[in-house]
């Protein structure tokens, strides 16, 4: 409990001290609460509602996608009910993994294969994060294959476009390289992993899931697409959002492009940071990206902050619609499950050390 509440006192903290410094206007720059004082700009702030809802929605389908390609059964009605709770604790928890590890468990418990259905949660995380940094990699390479000056001209973007070149050149590498790995290196490099301290069991089941996965490339390319879209959408809510405050003395809210390259950046940080929803890092991390912008920090703080009471409002949304779905649920829905039926139940278990990766599929 001591640990969740520093957590919290963490991250509105940081967002105290954020507001604070940013309150009043420095270099000629506007203020928090000289953007305040003009009137807000309804119109966009409904259509980044809208455009969060079918981003959110899309990343269900993808984790519905992700299930079907490895064989389980799993409706697309299941996927949004815990989709649902899963982004409403997302929401309100301390960093942005609790709602994963509740998908986890009722996936889990709704299995016969609870190892392989633990794997989907796992790979969904890991597509979501890897297209974002795919969305800043490609739309880095259009600009920079335009002459883009916006981009051409600011070393810190140029310096964030290169690393992402980078991630995603080492990570597709990776990925065809673990394709000729024999099932033998896969299962012993899995067993090492255990070894490790704390985080040797998540470290070995996320492995175990990669292959998994490298075996079924179809539902994992699917899904890479799919979060494509679902991302382009959420550079479209943060690009409403912040136009909700366009104070006219300002020098404006960032172009659409500029927020291609920037958004995902900013939300990778806020999911990273250890506060409920990310809060405090992720107006942080704004604030810092549209001063590289070189716009007022002030205008990105309150996009941010627009941004995430859409998301509060989404998730309090989302968990009444969870309960109105469970209520309706069929009596078969909770499959009963042995020990016989799915010898892997945790990835830290003794007796599982020396068991194929072969046998627990």
């Amino acid at each position: 409990m001591w640990k969740s509440a520093l957590k919290y006192g963490l991250g509105f903290g940081l967002l105290a001290v954020v507001l604070a410094i940013n309150w009043h206007g420095k270099n000629g720059s506007l203020g928090l609460s000289d953007v305040l004082s003009q009137p807000l700009n309804m119109i966009p702030l409904v259509g980044a509602a809208i455009c969060l809802t079918i981003a959110t929605l899309l990343t269900f389908v993808r984790w519905h996608i992700l299930v079907r390609s490895i064989d389980l059964p799993f409706t697309l009605r299941n996927a949004i009910r815990l989709g649902l709770i899963g982004y409403y604790f997302n929401t309100f928890l301390p960093g942005s993994i609790g709602g994963d590890v509740l998908k986890a468990v009722a996936i889990s418990r709704e299995q016969k294969r609870r190892t392989h259905s633990v794997a989907t949660v796992l790979i969904d995380r890991a597509v979501g994060l890897w297209a974002l940094i795919l969305v800043v990699c490609l739309a880095g390479t259009c600009f920079y294959t335009l002459d883009n000056p916006m981009l051409l001209t600011n070393a810190y973007l140029m310096h964030l476009y290169r690393l992402t070149l980078w991630i995603i050149g080492a990570s597709i590498v990776g990925w065809i390289a673990l394709g000729f790995l024999p099932e033998r290196r896969a299962d012993r490099f899995a067993r090492r992993l255990l070894w490790l301290p704390k985080i040797g069991g998540v470290a070995a089941e996320f492995w175990r899931a990669v292959w998994l996965y490298r075996k079924h490339s179809t539902g994992v390319i699917a899904a890479v697409l799919l979060s494509l879209v679902s991302h382009t959408f959420f550079v479209l809510t943060f690009h409403f959002a912040v136009r909700t405050f366009d104070a006219p003395h300002s020098n404006g809210p960032g172009a659409l492009e500029q927020h291609f390259l920037i958004v995902p950046v900013g939300l990778t940080i806020q999911a990273l940071f250890p506060a409920p929803g990310g809060v405090g890092g992720g107006e942080a991390a704004f604030g810092w990206l549209y001063h590289v912008l070189g716009r007022d920090q002030a205008t990105g703080i309150l996009g941010c902050l627009a941004f995430r009471l859409i998301t509060f409002g989404m998730g309090m949304l989302g968990y009444l619609v969870y309960l109105r779905m469970r209520t309706t649920l069929p009596a078969t829905t909770n499959i009963p499950v042995t020990e016989t039926e799915d010898p892997v139940i945790e990835a830290e278990s003794p007796n599982m050390v020396n068991v194929p990766l072969a046998e627990r599929a």
